[in-house]
Order: C-alpha cells, then sequence, then structure tokens
C-alpha cells in the first residue's frame, strides 16, 4: 500500500499524461501491464498508484522508490524505454517528475 509521509526518504515520482477520453482506458491497460510485468519487478520499486480524472483526459501516476537511481535504471531498462514509447504515442503529453513529500496532514 503506498504511504504517504513526511519522513519517507526515498523518491516520490508523480506522472502526468494527458489524452483523449478515447484514448485513456488504452493507457490505463499499457500502464497497469507495465506495473504488473516491469516496474513492481524493479530493485527499489515500493509502490504506486494510477488515477484517472472524471473527464478521462488526465491520469496520474504516483510511485514511490527506495532511491531516485532505482526508479532511473527502470526507465533506462529496455523493456521500460520500448513501453514508453508505446504509452507516449496514445498521449498528448507524458511528464514524469520526482518530487520530495514535504508535508502531510490527516483528519
Amino acid at each position: 500500500m503506498t504511504r504517504i509521509a513526511k519522513e519517507f526518504d526515498g523518491q516520490t515520482v508523480i506522472c502526468t499524461f494527458e489524452v483523449t477520453p478515447g484514448s485513456a482506458h488504452d493507457v490505463i491497460d499499457a500502464l497497469n501491464d507495465a506495473y504488473k510485468h516491469v516496474i513492481s519487478q524493479q530493485p527499489g520499486y515500493i509502490s504506486g498508484a494510477i488515477h484517472l480524472n472524471d473527464a478521462q483526459t488526465r491520469i496520474a501516476t504516483y510511485s514511490q522508490w527506495r532511491d531516485r537511481r532505482d526508479y532511473q535504471a527502470m526507465l533506462r531498462s529496455p523493456e521500460m524505454r520500448e513501453r514508453n514509447r508505446a504509452i507516449a504515442a496514445m498521449c498528448r503529453h507524458f511528464e514524469p517528475v520526482m518530487y520530495e513529500v514535504i508535508d502531510t496532514w490527516q483528519a
């Protein structure tokens, strides 16, 4: 389970995908397959999630890694390079960004 906490000292990555309502579920299928067969199997992977907005025009993924080098190694693997090219071809825009958790609040 993904746990967002200020004390997390690993790497957080949020990717946003701009898609059309007609391609949203194709992109989600490709992302689910990548997470199941490649991403979640990589050294340093901790957790991840996929989100879809109501209009089905934006997808966001959230993943946590032990270290930024683990995430970068996954991206550079031949299989993920091929998968990312296919996913990007289905999107208007695709942007992965590395973040640091600054603070969290709970009820």
